[in-house]
């Protein structure tokens, strides 16, 4: 599902159940040690399409994605990538570090959100937005899809920046048309930060009762955030 809407330099493994063939390295089953049933599959499934999504792109898979700072998947040597998975999907999305600076995936039920969830990470202007679209396009949830969107634009940046970038710093503006989306980084988000990107463009699709949102930010574009990366292997999935 995810692959539609990321360009072919990604590698891209989704499973819309848990994989019987998945397995886990000892440093990753520590990390779910103590975590309940659900989340077991969810975690081992989602490290699975990593693997598999490494294999399509022709990296080493042969070895663990454990987690680094802010619980992000540490990726093999030169690339980027993320892991997500919501109820009835799971997906990676991998690529070379020489074709993209970050990648951002995000999948969610295409139901509403929760009462009071919408004011929590919404704009006023996004709040707008939502219900206008609400009302001229009720077949998608876009409250849902925004808040999908705004958690690929966080998994992109934070991987490049090493830096929190809450819901209220970035403004979303969907495409109703199309299938794209434009995230605006506003001055306070980036502040002190020489050379931060100020704006992200990503890709979503509505299909099998799912929402789901995609950003892949070029090489060229994150050229700035090159001795960071130099620092760190790790890559995208917060809390994968």
């Amino acid at each position: 599902m995810i692959e539609q809407i990321l360009p072919a330099h990604v590698a891209v493994f989704d499973t819309f159940r848990d994989s019987p063939d998945a397995f886990l390295f000892p440093e990753e089953r520590a990390l779910i040690r103590d975590s309940v049933e659900s989340r077991r599959r969810e975690f081992t499934t989602g490290r699975h399409c990593a693997r598999q999504a490494l294999a399509r792109l022709g990296a080493p898979t042969a070895l663990p994605l454990p987690r680094g700072r802010r619980g992000v998947v540490t990726w093999p040597q030169g690339v980027t990538g993320a892991i997500t998975h919501c109820r009835g999907y799971r997906a990676a999305a991998v690529a070379d570090l020489a074709d993209a600076a970050s990648v951002g995936i995000d999948a969610e039920p295409d139901v509403p959100l929760p009462e009071g969830v919408l004011e929590a990470v919404a704009l006023p202007e996004e709040q707008v937005m939502v219900k206008e679209l609400l009302g001229d396009v009720p077949t998608v949830r876009w409250d849902k899809l925004l808040f999908s969107a705004k958690e690929s634009v966080y998994k992109t940046w934070y991987p490049m920046m090493r830096r929190e970038l809450g819901f209220e710093d970035a403004v979303i503006t969907f495409d109703a048309d199309g299938d794209e989306f434009t995230a605006r980084l506003l001055p306070h988000g980036f502040r002190g930060i020489p050379g931060a990107p100020q704006e992200f463009t990503g890709r979503w699709v509505a299909t099998r009762g799912l929402l789901a949102t995609a950003i892949a930010f070029p090489a060229a574009a994150g050229a700035t955030t090159e001795l960071r990366w130099a620092d760190s292997r790790a890559a995208d999935e917060v809390y994968a």
